[in-house]
C-alpha cells in the first residue's frame, strides 16, 4: 500500500474508533429496544465502499472489530465483525445489481443485514435458535437507523470527501 492510502486508511480507522467511543457515551434510550444502536462508525465504513475501495472496507471493518476486541470481549468482536463483513457484502451486490440505488437505501440493507449477521453469529455462540425472534425488531430498527446513517453519510461526505482528495495530492 502507498503511503497515503495508509494514512488514509489509519484516519479513517481513527473516525471509526472515536464515532465508536462517542456513540457508547450515550445514555441508552429507554423506548429502544436492547442492542440498538444508531451506528455511527458504519458511516465511515459506507463512506470506505463507496469511494475508497471495496478492500479497504473489509479492512477498516476487521480493525473495528479488533478495537472491539480490546475494549469489550470475544463475542463483542465476532458480532462486530460477523455484522460488518455481511453489511458490506449485502452493500457491494446491491451496487453492482442496482444502478441507481440512494446512499440510504445501501444503508437500510447495510444496517439491516449487519443486525442479521450478529443475530445468527449470536445464535451459533449461543447454540440457540430463539434468538431469531428478536429478527422483527432488528429489522425495525435496521430500516430506522439506517436511514439516520444513510442521511449521516450524505451530510458529512464532503468533509469526508476532502480527506480523501487531501490525501490523494
Amino acid at each position: 500500500m502507498k503511503t497515503q492510502k495508509i494514512t488514509l486508511l489509519g484516519v479513517m480507522l481513527a473516525l471509526t474508533v472515536v464515532l465508536s467511543i462517542a456513540e457508547s457515551m450515550f445514555p441508552a434510550v429507554a423506548f429502544l429496544p436492547p442492542g440498538v444502536k444508531i451506528g455511527l462508525s458504519n458511516v465511515v465504513i459506507m463512506y470506505a465502499v463507496f469511494f475508497i475501495g471495496k478492500k479497504e472496507a473489509f479492512f477498516l471493518a476487521f480493525l473495528k472489530s479488533v478495537f472491539v476486541l480490546s475494549t469489550r470481549s470475544v463475542t463483542a468482536f465476532i458480532l462486530s465483525l460477523s455484522g460488518g463483513i455481511l453489511s458490506i457484502i449485502v452493500i457491494i451486490i446491491l451496487m453492482y445489481t442496482i444502478k441507481k440505488i440512494s446512499y440510504i437505501i445501501l444503508s437500510v440493507f447495510g444496517a439491516v443485514f449487519h443486525n442479521i449477521g450478529q443475530i445468527t453469529a449470536l445464535s451459533l455462540i449461543l447454540k440457540q435458535n430463539y434468538i431469531f425472534y428478536y429478527i422483527p425488531i432488528l429489522i425495525i430498527s435496521g430500516v430506522i437507523m439506517g436511514c439516520i446513517t444513510g442521511m449521516l453519510l450524505k451530510a458529512v461526505m464532503p468533509a469526508l470527501y476532502y480527506i480523501n482528495k487531501k490525501n490523494d495530492n
